[in-house]
C-alpha cells in the first residue's frame, strides 16, 4: 500500500515538471522568476495534487485497502476540491492573459485542470463503486 500511495505521489509531482520546463521556454517576451500569475497557478496545481491525493486515498479506502470506511466523504471532499481547483484555473485563464512563458502562469494552469480532473475521476470512480457489506 505504502509504495502505490509514494509511487502515486511521486507521478503527480511528475506533473508539475512541464510547468517549470514551460517557464524556460521563451518567446522574446521573458519573464523570470515568480510573478503574480505563475504563483496562482502553482497554488492552483498543489490544490489540484490535494485533490488527485484525496480522491486517490479514498479509491484505496473504498476497496478496502486500507481502513474500514467506504471512502465516500473522502471522495465527495477530492470531487468538490476537483471542481473549485478547475472553476479556479479557469477565472485564471481569463484574467491572465499572457502568453506560454511569459510569467502568466499558462501551463500550470492547464496542469492544474488536468491534476483537478483527475481528483475527480477517481472519487467518480470511488462514488460508483458498489459499498462493502461486511
Amino acid at each position: 500500500m505504502k509504495i502505490k500511495l509514494v509511487s502515486f505521489i511521486v507521478l503527480c509531482a511528475f506533473l508539475l515538471v512541464p510547468t517549470i520546463a514551460s517557464a524556460a521556454v521563451t518567446n522574446g517576451n521573458v519573464g523570470y522568476g515568480l510573478t503574480p500569475g505563475r504563483l496562482w497557478a502553482s497554488l492552483d496545481a498543489v490544490a489540484g495534487l490535494i485533490s488527485a491525493v484525496i480522491g486517490g486515498l479514498s479509491l484505496a479506502r473504498s476497496a478496502g485497502r486500507f481502513g474500514t470506511g467506504s471512502g465516500r466523504r473522502g471522495a465527495i471532499a477530492a470531487a468538490v476540491t476537483g471542481l473549485i481547483v478547475i472553476l479556479y484555473a479557469l477565472l485564471h485563464l481569463i484574467l491572465f492573459t499572457g502568453d506560454f512563458g511569459s510569467g502568466a502562469g499558462r501551463a500550470g494552469v492547464i496542469i492544474a485542470i488536468v491534476v483537478g480532473l483527475a481528483g475527480m475521476v477517481l472519487a467518480g470512480f470511488t462514488l460508483a463503486r458498489p459499498s462493502r457489506t461486511s
